[in-house]
């Protein structure tokens, strides 16, 4: 497996090349995940929040949806992209969200004292730091005891056929390397249990998780396929990779393979997220 300073470099460079297609698709992206944020927000402790962290935030959530219902709280965004939190800046000054900071920083080394937020948010960020005991670690070193730290992981391939559905037409075509469990993925942190456990191990206290159904909603197949060829980052790699006759039959096999989940004038292909909150615990 790559060094860890690798694999951070590698995902700067894809984050940063999805920047404009994550702007050009927020609303559909942020529509798909709206769910997931309101789990995230019930799970913190919004009321007790002055000073809260949201990483690997990318284009914003859910910080920004943290900083418009906590009044009076500061929240900082930090992601490895600096042109993911560009996007997210020009989102915060379209929605009137002034108490916002962004940071460029990694989850393992983060640039914060100790104790400096009373919560901290990682909105499927999680799945993809090369050390997950370290990073773990780095945030609930910031946390302030009695805070929560909560996360969004994606649960197994089979129940996210809005991703799997892509996925397997371009391993049709262009067959995948072998997966490392231990290496940074999507479905790395799917397991039952597995955030619990690095909870726990990274001493926080009353752990709970819950499953939340998403789906992805577009107009069209055609636009479906435009949102996920775009701005999720295997697939639009392997587009770049094939040559036009294979690009055509990936589509075409996504096209027919997303009619099921036509209904009236939409399409929408449903996935599932897992939601992990723990407590750091007091002095």
């Amino acid at each position: 497996m790559a060094s860890a300073d690798e694999i951070r470099d590698a995902q700067r460079a894809a984050w940063g090349e999805r920047a404009v297609a994550w702007e050009k698709w927020s609303d559909v992206i942020t529509g798909q995940l709206a769910p997931v944020g309101a789990a995230m927000i019930a799970a913190l402790d919004l009321a007790a929040t002055r000073q809260h962290l949201d990483v690997a935030s990318g284009t914003g959530e859910p910080g920004l949806m943290i900083a418009a219902q906590a009044p009076g709280a500061h929240v900082v965004l930090t992601d490895l992209s600096a042109p993911m939190l560009a996007v997210a800046a020009r989102r915060a000054d379209a929605a009137g969200i002034t108490d916002v900071t962004t940071v460029v920083a990694s989850a393992d080394d983060l640039p914060f004292d100790d104790a400096t937020f009373d919560g901290v948010s990682v909105r499927f960020g999680l799945m993809f730091f090369p050390d997950l005991p370290t990073a773990t670690a780095e945030l609930v070193r910031v946390l302030r005891p009695g805070g929560r730290l909560c996360a969004a992981v994606w649960v197994e391939p089979d129940r996210n056929p809005w991703v799997t559905i892509p996925a397997d037409a371009v391993a049709a075509e262009i067959p995948p390397p072998p997966v490392d469990p231990d290496a940074p993925s999507m479905f790395r942190c799917g397991a039952p249990g597995f955030v619990r456990d690095l909870f726990e191990d990274a001493g926080l206290v009353d752990v709970a998780e819950r499953d939340v159904a998403v789906e992805l909603v577009t107009a069209s197949p055609d636009e479906f396929w435009a949102t996920i060829s775009e701005h999720v980052a295997p697939v639009v790699h392997a587009m770049a990779a094939a040559d036009e006759a294979a690009r055509e039959r990936i589509r075409a096999s996504v096209l027919d393979a997303v009619q099921p989940y036509r209904r009236e004038d939409q399409v929408a292909v449903p996935g599932l997220a897992r939601v992990v909150v723990g407590t750091r615990r007091r002095a």
